[in-house]
């Protein structure tokens, strides 16, 4: 734990959604600077066990990817102001899954066939989660979707994220970081699950290491201080865990962002397939899990840099 007071009320998994919609019924209410927990689903809503296989991939609900525990009604917040999310701890469940999803991912058109990877790790977290012979994984736990309530009515589909937060998967949403999230209605209407145990920058297969867990979180308001995105910051270094023994870098070049990502991604899974010797489906959903892809350089027209980070530590 972190040093803070318990919690006063823990939300149990079963209050959950899949989807914004303002007129969602709060399942509870809290002042503001209230601790409490929230038990949250992994990204499959429960559908892989221990036993699953990749046949399983085809018989996920997509109605149910995604729950979300929530929403939880803050008194006092109204449109305008600053819900102030401090995260606080996470309870990971030791079980996850990866997947490659037929349809989905940067290199869906890739990578065609459904692949599962089942998880079993340390749920303190503190030693790295073993992938296969060659590979191990550090653990950073954190909330893969968290947000509030859009100001406009009606249901808005979980996935994509939005100017009010929800499925942004940055890894940084991690213990000790405090998160600014815009507040468009009344009580806020606030939600948090898609709990990953681990991720790289980018998602890129489109899963991370997907797992149940419980998330504690203070709920806070700065009144009128509303900002246009969410806005976050971290207790310290955010790398540290992964920088010990360097990266390989892959990269892709060109106008178009979107292509350079593709083929920065491209690059890396084939060069771990050639000097690892991993499988490419391992290899993609490696770089999901643990590599980052980033920006390098947008200035410099008519090409633009991207690059893909793969820390060298998996393999030691």
């Amino acid at each position: 734990m972190s040093g803070h007071a318990a919690p006063w009320r823990t939300i149990h998994a079963d209050h959950c959604h899949c989807g914004w919609d303002n007129a969602l019924k709060p399942v509870t209410t809290v002042a503001p600077g209230e601790t409490l927990t929230l038990q949250c689903r992994d990204a499959g809503d429960g559908h892989y066990t221990k036993n699953s296989t990749a046949a399983d991939i085809a018989t996920m609900d997509p109605g149910r990817v995604n729950p979300v525990t929530g929403p939880v009604f803050i008194d006092g917040a109204e449109p305008g102001d600053a819900l102030k999310v401090t995260i606080r701890d996470f309870a990971p469940s030791g079980f996850g899954w990866s997947a490659i999803i037929p349809g989905f991912g940067l290199l869906a058109d890739q990578f065609t066939e459904p692949r599962l990877h089942l998880w079993n790790y340390d749920r303190t977290a503190k030693a790295p989660a073993v992938f296969n012979a060659l590979a191990r994984v550090p653990l950073k736990p954190f909330a893969g979707t968290i947000g509030v309530a859009l100001a406009e009515p009606g249901r808005h589909d979980i996935i994509p994220p939005r100017r009010t937060g929800g499925n942004m998967d940055i890894r940084d949403m991690a213990a000790g970081t405090e998160l600014w999230l815009p507040v468009e209605v009344a009580g806020a209407l606030f939600s948090v699950g898609d709990t990953h145990a681990a991720q790289g920058d980018g998602e890129v297969c489109g899963t991370a290491i997907e797992s149940a867990m419980d998330i504690t979180v203070t709920l806070d308001l700065v009144k009128g201080a509303a900002p246009p995105f969410p806005r976050f910051s971290t207790p310290g270094p955010v790398t540290r865990h992964l920088d010990a023994a360097g990266y390989d870098v892959t990269t892709g070049i060109g106008p178009d962002l979107m292509a350079a990502a593709r083929d920065a991604v491209s690059g890396m899974v084939d060069h771990l397939a050639h000097a690892r010797g991993l499988a490419p489906e391992d290899a993609y959903i490696l770089c999901s899990v643990c590599g980052d892809l980033r920006i390098s350089e947008v200035v410099d027209a008519p090409n633009w840099v991207v690059s893909f980070y793969f820390p060298r530590i998996v393999f030691e």
